[in-house]
């Protein structure tokens, strides 16, 4: 027992003191070196069977409660890495056989009362700590209907349908119907199960994702899998109807190989003769094609396919496809992905598509265009790179070109057909982390919400929510539209998240923000000769973003990992948000995972509130000079690791800021769930969401708050849903409260954004896509899960 107890003392003060005396020089704390010191001291006094060993430990597991409770205060996480292994070692130390003399085998040198009475101290605190979190606002949400009327599209659907990605082209993933409710949604059970067949192969690019949400159209369900399958399922037992395999191939230069949703169109019924004639020359191919599903797929085609059969409607495009490299600059095998589902508005389709992040200066154009439902005929092309030139580019003419790299939209956009508007949320030209690539328009539009007309593509209004983006902090987030009812009246509204974690909520017919958006002054400076930082950036009045990290918020799993990552703190440069990308190291906090992404919130537009998911994970971004890359370094394997930026002079390394362990290095929560009032603009509470069952080497339900990746959905009765987490769990929440009110085991990660419909026999029905993400490395599956309420 006194060799064990010599060998943890050794195993603490030894890290802690070398390790103390590298973060002293860095600037950083001096505790570690000083508390690695007084552990040999006592180690020695051990060795040496000193009876002043015990108490010396004792006095300095006192000062370092003293010391986590003046950095952290009574917040669990942090106490626990802190006071966990100094006080186990404690309770060692005061067991009797640790502190017996070898020779004697009886007389005690020491006497173990102090080390024993300041281990069970600190561990008390820590418990005491366990019901004080960071980042958490305890409160409720009205849930006042105010608008018992309020649309939630502008296309009539069949109640109990889903006719978009998120139940429509407004984006509100927010469902009419109510009969799982808070107090029987506990009382949900599995009412069918299915697997695609479609799993994540050796062949296959790391970021190999499931996030699908399905549609529900009369008694069909349908869907896309990430090597853009469709497929058509009956909505009452999961039973395939069809399915149609685009052969989209493997290409290795993909960063993303997912598909996250499919597009519907039905065509109008004719109201008279007159309208019947005109309808029938317009579209020749209704009687082929009544209702249509269009699938984007990963070779970077748009296929039309029949509702009802999954054959090609040969009359869209080129017999059935439309080839989205035409007019493109560059057409570099893979780097052009629609990884989106288009919106659809009255006849018109407007789709986007991801380009490369960081792969190439020269890539293809981030071009959004609009394209006739029925024929596939290009109507109006808006390019950020060229905003003015909107006049359809013919797809036959070599000469007509789309700008080179150009911001993108990859997401999904919602539409207004009453104001006649498409909200498109941007990206970046890439570079990501190079704004010198930039033209002045390229720079207008970066990370900015654009509102373009239906009928010509042209510029409505836009606002931007980064200026020079440094940083990824493209928009992922489709914009929800919503009427607010405010002091002025009843308002047309659009709610935009951001990776920032700010909320803008604007007028959607101008822009103008509805909650004050202003300019914050920002950090300065550059180390990249012809780079530039810009003086103020914008923040929003609704905003979850998280505090400037301090080493005081370093986390770790240990004393000692949280020491490591107090040393790769003080190396980064880091002056809070919007600190520029440097040679040595730059912390990106919030990271470029985001607050929010692509998963967007929920938002009820009767009580218009929102509900969503935000995260907290620090990134570190370098630039490498092209003349330091080895021959034989490995790049472009995704969004992390290294990205050549090929023809720029750096290439960029990227990943997040984990401590040697392997954990995030930022103090926990790292996910949350919250709600705010629209009207008011106020949160009206945040809560630690998911647990570590899944990332741990040992199961344990532990709810640290853990980060994820996929949207919520919310219904009339007060019921979100959300699963996303890195826990492979699919939770429903009190949207009054954020209680969890149930609470289901997946088969493998639920990084999807779940749905509902009613079913023929009129029961509500929930499902979620079960399949993995390959950046966060939750398990890969193939699963579509139905669950209804116990009969």
């Amino acid at each position: 027992m006194r060799a064990l107890t010599l060998l943890l003392l050794a195993i603490l003060g030894l890290p802690l003191t070398f390790g103390g005396s590298y973060l002293l020089a860095l600037g950083g704390s001096p505790f570690y070196l000083l508390s690695g010191v007084v552990v040999l001291i006592a180690a020695f006094g051990v060795l040496k069977r000193k009876r002043w060993a015990t108490p010396v430990y004792a006095i300095w597991l006192l000062v370092l409660l003293a010391w986590s409770l003046w950095e952290s205060g009574l917040h669990w996480w942090p106490l626990a890495t802190r006071l966990g292994l100094p006080a186990i070692i404690g309770f060692i130390m005061a067991i009797p056989a640790s502190r017996r003399s070898a020779a004697a085998g009886t007389a005690p040198f020491a006497a173990g009362m102090p080390v024993l009475a300041a281990s069970i101290l600190s561990a008390v605190i820590a418990f005491i700590g366990i019901p004080f979190h960071l980042h958490e606002t305890a409160g409720k949400l009205s849930m006042e209907v105010v608008n018992p009327d309020a649309k939630t599209g502008d296309s009539p659907a069949a109640e109990g349908d889903w006719t978009a990605y998120a139940g429509s082209h407004h984006g509100q993933r927010f469902s009419k119907l109510t009969q799982i409710t808070p107090d029987n949604v506990n009382q949900l059970d599995v009412a069918w199960q299915i697997r695609t067949g479609d799993m994540k192969g050796p062949g296959d690019v790391g970021e190999t994702t499931y996030q699908a949400t399905p549609l529900k159209i009369g008694d069909s369900l349908y869907l896309c899998t990430p090597h853009s399958l469709a497929i058509a399922l009956d909505a009452d037992t999961g039973a395939e109807k069809w399915r149609f395999d685009p052969q989209a191939g493997m290409e290795s230069n993909r960063q993303h190989q997912t598909c996250r949703g499919v597009a519907f169109h039905a065509d109008a019924p004719a109201t008279s003769a007159a309208t019947a004639v005109a309808a029938t020359t317009a579209t020749a191919s209704a009687a082929q094609c009544k209702h249509r599903i269009f699938l984007p797929s990963s070779n970077a085609k748009l296929y039309a396919l029949d509702a009802e059969t999954g054959k090609l409607c040969e009359d869209f495009g080129d017999k059935g496809a439309i080839d989205l490299t035409h007019n493109m600059p560059n057409k570099q095998p893979g780097y052009l992905n629609p990884t989106s589902p288009p919106v659809i508005a009255g006849d018109t389709l407007i789709i986007g598509a991801s380009v490369n992040d960081n792969y190439a200066v020269e890539s293809p154009s981030g071009v959004i265009r609009a394209y006739d439902v029925h024929t596939g005929k290009l109507l109006w092309n808006w390019d950020s790179g060229n905003p003015e030139a909107t006049e359809p580019f013919d797809p036959a003419n070599p000469n007509q070109v789309y700008k080179a790299s150009s911001p993108n939209s990859w997401t999904v956009f919602s539409a207004d057909t009453e104001l006649g508007m498409v909200y498109v949320p941007m990206g970046n030209r890439v570079p990501d982390q190079l704004g010198q690539y930039r033209n002045a328009d390229e720079e207008k539009y970066t990370a900015a919400i654009v509102a373009l007309d239906l009928k010509t593509g042209k510029l409505r209004w836009y606002q931007q929510t980064v200026h020079h983006d440094l940083w990824d902090m493209d928009l992922g987030s489709q914009p929800v539209l919503l009427d607010l009812d405010l002091p002025q009246g009843r308002t047309p509204s659009l709610v935009l998240p951001t990776k920032q974690g700010d909320v803008y909520v604007l007028d959607r017919r101008d822009g103008t923000p509805i909650h004050a958006v202003t300019e914050r002054p920002a950090p300065q400076g550059t180390d990249v000769p012809g780079e530039h930082t810009v003086p103020t950036q914008p923040v929003s009045a609704l905003s979850f973003e998280p505090p400037k990290l301090t080493e005081s918020d370093m986390w770790g799993a240990s004393l000692i990992d949280q020491m490591m990552c107090r040393i790769q703190f003080k190396k980064l440069r880091y002056e809070g948000r919007y600190t520029a990308p440097s040679l040595q190291g730059t912390l990106v906090y919030p990271g470029n995972f985001g607050t929010f992404n692509w998963g967007s919130v929920a938002v009820d537009p009767q009580r218009q509130v929102m509900f969503g998911m935000p995260t907290y994970l620090a990134f570190v971004s370098t630039l490498i000079p092209r003349d330091q890359l080895k021959g034989d370094t490995v790049m472009n394997l995704g969004e992390q690791g290294i990205n050549a930026n090929e023809g720029a002079g750096y290439a960029v390394k990227m990943h997040p800021f984990l401590s040697p362990m392997g954990v995030p290095c930022q103090t926990p929560p790292w996910g949350t769930v919250a709600a705010a009032d629209l009207r008011t603009g106020k949160i009206a509470y945040q809560y630690r969401n998911g647990t570590i069952r899944d990332l741990s080497p040992i199961p344990l339900p532990i709810k640290v708050g853990v980060p994820g990746i996929g949207g919520p959905l919310m219904t009339a009765s007060g019921v979100a849903f959300l699963g996303a987490a890195v826990d492979n769990n699919f939770r429903a929440y009190d949207v009054a409260t954020g209680d969890v009110l149930w609470n289901a085991r997946l088969p493998a990660g639920g990084q999807a954004t779940p749905m509902t419909y009613l079913n023929s026999q009129g029961e509500q029905v929930v499902v979620l896509v079960a399949g993995g993400h390959g950046s966060i490395g939750t398990k890969a599956g193939d699963y579509v899960i139905a669950y209804k309420l116990k009969k």
